[in-house]
């Protein structure tokens, strides 16, 4: 049953003072892998900006974003999931051939520029399958409808009438096209109830398809080609994409019941996400740091929990992971009905709010809600004698909470994304005992409903500041939001 959902106040807080910012656990030095240090525990994690081209390329949009969040200097920042296959993905950005490298490396050399060399980078490399926008009706029935001899069966006993098992194909799309909803959900089986109300979408267990069959052999060598190339590209680091609702977490889930080796038991979901990461190391070596984004808990019916979060956890740390990056839910089972023409979007449904909670939340509220799962992955990942570094994220919007979070153990890193989209200068005006002056995140989820669409995404806190007569600021298509976070300089000491 679906708890009920108040409205919290954004809480009070103390921002410390100079000499306690320098004191603060946040903001010492973190070793990840052999060979990066961080300078801080603050962590910018992947959100998708939309401004790639359409075919996957480094624009300067991309560049003033995240050389907006560089002039913050986060100890850590994470460029956005990018696609690992030469495909045509929309304005996201893409690593699947040696071409991105130069936009890539452009990237890096900005990042290192504006950071003033005081922010690691990693990049983020995913998989997804198809997902197609939810169609209309008629063109459903007229096109995409699959007629089986099983379907035929069921229009036969439902109408009452055994000349539907003899029909044409075309005979049955025009009855079924003009049918009422009973009939129509008596006639179609369970995926194509779903391919009709949220569009058509591939599953990993879809063995029937040769490529989806074919993943386990193909996405290692994927994974390990995209890494090269980010290394060549001057990136400090990888994160495989293990979480939400794409490719490498549907092999992770309980829901995968592939029968060849790779779904079922944990140990066979596993199987896979450890191929991969254990052909990316020995693509790239061991003094490239490999982290992974995996979810705690899907928050979906017969999904994974915290117990299979924990177990692979540990897996992935004694294979070598470099870092673990806990989020949560974000999966496509649970997600809203899209309108016709739209696709379905997996941060919908109660395991999207979960992923990213708002200020209307039940009574525990949004913020640090999802910390106990790190906190329980840690624990055992230590209980296996392995010291990798734990990150945590999700409504976190305060020095307080963060700090707290590390002074107790429950995570190695403390990450923000809406946060830092609000005010990407929040960890330097931090650390300068500025903290009165940080622009804070209402976690409305403004940001995500642009998302959502496709839009070129901003904040409410800052996205209408536009002066006219300043002709240096890039606009969103729309002409009516400014792209990033308005300049922030700090008086001089």
């Amino acid at each position: 049953m679906k708890k009920p959902r108040v409205r919290h106040e954004l809480p009070d807080v103390r921002w410390p003072t100079r000499e306690e910012a320098a004191r603060a656990r946040w903001f010492s030095p973190l070793a990840i892998g052999t060979r990066v240090v961080a300078e801080q525990r603050t962590w910018v994690p992947a959100m998708v900006p939309w401004r790639a081209t359409e075919d996957g390329f480094v624009t300067e949009d991309v560049l003033d974003w995240y050389a907006r969040f560089a002039e913050g200097q986060p100890g850590v920042l994470v460029v956005e999931a990018t696609g690992i296959r030469d495909i045509p993905s929309g304005p996201l950005l893409r690593i699947g051939d040696d071409r991105f490298i130069p936009g890539l490396r452009k990237l890096v050399d900005v990042v290192r520029e504006r950071s003033a060399g005081h922010t690691r980078l990693f990049i983020q490399t995913i998989d997804f399958l198809r997902v197609n926008r939810r169609p209309d009706p008629a063109k459903f029935f007229e096109r995409y409808l699959h007629v089986t001899p099983d379907l035929k069966d069921r229009l036969a006993e439902k109408l009452g009438d055994d000349r539907w098992l003899t029909a044409s194909e075309a005979e049955v799309r025009a009855r079924l096209a003009a049918a009422e909803r009973p009939i129509i959900d008596a006639v179609l089986d369970e995926r194509d109830r779903e391919s009709l109300d949220y569009g058509y979408r591939e599953r990993v267990w879809d063995l029937h398809l040769p490529h989806i069959r074919e993943l386990p052999r193909v996405l290692p060598s994927l994974f390990a080609e995209a890494a090269r190339r980010a290394r060549e590209a001057g990136f400090d680091g990888v994160e495989l994409h293990y979480a939400h609702a794409y490719t490498m977490a549907s092999f992770l889930s309980r829901l995968n019941v592939r029968d060849d080796g790779y779904g079922g038991s944990r140990e066979q979901r596993v199987r896979l996400p450890l191929e991969v990461l254990r052909a990316v190391q020995e693509r790239v070596g061991r003094d490239f740091v490999i982290g992974i984004r995996y979810l705690g808990d899907e928050v979906i019916t017969g999904g994974s929990n915290l117990d299979d979060a924990v177990w692979f956890g540990v897996q992935f740390a004694c294979a070598g992971a470099d870092y673990l990056s806990v989020s949560k839910g974000g999966r496509f089972e649970d997600a809203k009905q899209p309108k016709i023409g739209e696709a379905v979007y997996p941060y919908t449904g109660e395991s999207g709010h979960e992923c990213m909670p708002t200020v209307i939340s039940d009574e525990r509220g949004p913020f640090g809600r999802n910390v106990p799962l790190a906190s329980a992955i840690r624990a055992a990942v230590r209980a296996a004698g392995c010291e990798t570094p734990v990150v945590t994220s999700g409504g976190i919007g305060s020095f307080e909470l963060a700090e707290s979070i590390l002074t107790r153990g429950e995570a190695d890193v403390v990450a923000a994304a809406r946060q830092t989209l609000a005010d990407p200068d929040w960890f330097r005006k931090i650390r300068r005992g500025e903290g009165h002056l940080v622009r804070r995140c209402e976690f409305t989820n403004y940001c995500e409903g642009l998302d959502q669409h496709h839009k070129q995404v901003t904040c409410k806190l800052w996205d209408r500041e536009i002066d006219p007569e300043d002709r240096t600021v890039r606009l969103a298509a729309d002409g009516r939001r400014r792209l990033s976070a308005p300049p922030w300089r700090p008086p001089e000491d």
